[in-house]
């Protein structure tokens, strides 16, 4: 390590002895990276783990800008939770399905506490210090309920707050301010304007009517604990629009960028001469490199999409209850602050409405190329020597490898492609709805494989969630034509083909028994 970055570590690590966020850096710099590149991945990647940070890194080892000390812009908002936000949510997919998208929908439900500062990243942790300490301040002083007005003109719909209830809210974003100035060296400019939560902003004139109607059916009457929440973002891509990986691509040139489905790409509208028709030039944000992609691969991105979420402070009223410290450490691992007389009962409510709200959801897998090709599809895309070969733009890609060969995906069919157009959506969908997925259980059929490999990765829970093959709920005999019990795919086969799967689960013994009974019937045994 140099004699520069050895001092400047030490300087980090003795400001912010007894926190977290020293042994994530440690862990880093034991890796070998600079001080600069690891402080600049925690910033990033919202100090969470040093695994996501040692992603990032990897990610980044072709940044053209991994050493330029360009800092994050961060801004604090106060945003609902609970039951009112599900209705504001609500409000959010309706109005867009009714009237269009307008410029609200490009952020989350929120109230601007300040305008975005930037902060270097070595002093990032004492900005979430200073959240910490004006949250504290100000928690016996926050209202219990936060009065939401309804305010509509010709071009802006949405809430206003106003009487005593703004003025902690102010003096919150203030302290916030002034603490942050002292503990991180910020110019933090607090709101001292009207505080709103939009609904609706720059929408055409004649859908103010129906916007108006869709905001009076929002109850207000729900309870709502309010969160001040920090965000981040990258402060060179303010004015760029934000596009979102639909499809793999594989560059067939070395100006190309690579893209996975899920990737935001920053795209200046302004420096698009260089482009051909039907093809931009981007930013990739999960790489940083820069290159031509075809836009027909992408669709438009929300503007907060591509933003870091940081810390959080619950605000909270309850007062008879006593915290207790394992509680409180997972809320900091979480990257939340709680007040210390509601974290227990913060817990519990959450326990308890996990509990009440757990549920099944059953998906059927996409379309199969042999419900559209018929039972000869395999013929009509081999070659004599058994390779493959796409005749038609409804055939995948490409195939996993087998090691019978290709002749086994006879009788166990991929999607096609309108089949994984299908599952895509379908994960979009539920990604809009805002559904937590836990886990995830698939036939080992291919082609539901497939098919909840791609929820998963719309829902952005590909590398964090495995799914689980359970034979009990393959159910071949009624769907396929083959008197024969189709060959599968093995999990080693899965994994090679970069399907996340868990090889450590373990099929339920009913479900094996049920599999058996299946192969009796079929061999009139049963």
């Amino acid at each position: 390590m140099a004699a520069e970055e050895t001092q400047l570590y030490a300087k980090v690590s003795n400001k912010l002895k007894g926190r977290s966020t020293p042994l994530l850096l440690e862990t880093l710099l034991a890796m070998g990276f600079p001080v600069h590149t690891a402080l600049k991945a925690l910033a990033a990647t919202g100090r969470k783990t040093a695994e996501e940070a040692l992603v990032w890194l990897h990610d980044h080892c072709n940044d053209p800008s991994l050493d330029d000390p360009i800092p994050q812009e961060y801004a604090l908002f106060l945003c609902p939770t609970g039951p009112l936000l599900e209705k504001l949510q609500e409000f959010w997919r309706e109005s867009k399905r009714q009237c269009a998208k307008n410029r609200a929908h490009e952020v989350f439900p929120h109230v601007t506490l300040c305008d975005f500062f930037t902060c270097e990243d070595q002093k990032v942790e004492c900005l979430y210090e200073a959240l910490k300490r004006a949250g504290d301040r100000l928690l016996g002083s926050f209202p219990v309920a936060v009065p939401l007005a309804l305010h509509s003109s010709i071009s802006y719909l949405g809430f206003f707050i106003n009487g005593s209830p703004a003025d902690v809210i102010r003096e919150f974003a203030m302290t916030f301010a002034t603490e942050a100035s002292l503990l991180a060296d910020c110019s933090v400019k607090p709101c001292t304007k009207q505080l709103h939560l939009t609904l609706a902003h720059k929408f055409y004139p004649h859908h103010q009517r129906t916007l108006e109607q869709l905001a009076r059916a929002i109850p207000l009457g729900h309870s709502c604990q309010w969160t001040a929440a920090l965000y981040s973002r990258d402060m060179r891509f303010v004015h760029y629009q934000t596009l979102r990986a639909l499809f793999q691509y594989k560059p067939q040139n070395v100006d190309e960028l690579t893209l996975s489905p899920g990737d935001y790409i920053f795209v200046d509208p302004t420096q698009q001469d260089e482009a051909s028709e039907g093809w931009v030039i981007g930013i990739s944000q999960r790489t940083g490199c820069r290159g031509f992609l075809p836009e027909n691969y992408t669709d438009r991105a929300s503007e907060s999409d591509t933003w870091v979420k940081h810390r959080m402070y619950t605000f909270s009223l309850a007062t008879d209850l006593n915290s207790r410290k394992d509680s409180e450490a997972s809320s900091r691992c979480n990257g939340e602050f709680l007040p210390q007389t509601a974290r227990s009962l913060s817990s519990l409510q959450a326990l308890q409405a996990t509990v009440e709200r757990k549920s099944v959801l059953v998906v059927r897998h996409g379309e199969r190329v042999d419900q559209i090709f018929g039972k000869s599809w395999l013929q009509q895309c081999s070659t004599p020597d058994g390779k493959y070969y796409r005749p038609d733009l409804n055939f995948p890609c490409s195939l996993p490898r087998r090691s019978r060969g290709i002749k086994d995906f006879e009788n166990d069919p991929p999607l096609s492609s309108c089949g994984i157009f299908q599952s895509r959506i379908a994960g979009d969908a539920l990604l809009d709805s805002g559904i937590r997925i836990s886990s995830v259980f698939a036939s080992p059929a291919l082609r539901c494989v497939q098919t909840a490999k791609l929820i998963l990765e719309e829902l952005k829970l590909e590398k964090k969630i495995k799914i689980r093959v359970e034979p009990g709920i393959f159910e071949w005999t009624k769907w396929e034509a083959g008197k024969t019990t189709p060959t599968l795919m093995s999990l080693e086969e899965l994994k090679e083909a970069n399907f996340n799967i868990d090889t450590g689960y373990r099929s339920l013994p009913w479900a094996c028994a049920s599999v058996k009974k299946i192969k009796r019937k079929e061999n009139g045994s049963w």
